[in-house]
């Protein structure tokens, strides 16, 4: 089975189609809808690889959970990409703000999806 990735978005339509398109790439993915249900996949013994993260997000907006994630030594190690569909001068300010590791725009392709998420492993694994 393939890396282990964690979606984090408050949107089920998103949730289901990411889930949808890294599955089909061969990846093993669980989704949560907010930042707190995702603690428990993010603090269990099978941590993701990587977490996809919407930025807007109710209760904790995503890059402030990255943030929290990143200044936390049993997570800093995780790779973090955000997903949004602010403008993308502004989405890299939030990514280098929260630490993350990266960004996905709003709306993507299966091929741009994958293709950023490879990277992202790739880069961390290295």
């Amino acid at each position: 089975m393939g890396k282990k990735i964690l979606i984090i978005d408050d949107s089920e339509v998103v949730l289901a189609m990411v889930k949808d398109i890294l599955e089909e790439a061969g990846y093993q993915v669980d989704t949560a809808t907010n930042g707190i249900e995702a603690n428990r996949y993010i603090f269990s013994r099978n941590q993701p690889e990587l977490i996809i993260m919407d930025i807007m997000m109710p209760m904790l907006d995503g890059n402030k959970k990255a943030k929290i994630l990143k200044d936390n030594e049993l997570s800093r190690d995780i790779p973090i990409l955000l997903l949004s569909s602010k403008n993308e001068h502004e989405l890299r300010a939030l990514v280098e703000e929260a630490g993350a590791d990266g960004y996905i725009l709003k709306p993507f392709s299966r091929l741009e999806m994958v293709s950023i998420v490879k990277k992202c492993l790739q880069e961390s694994a290295g």
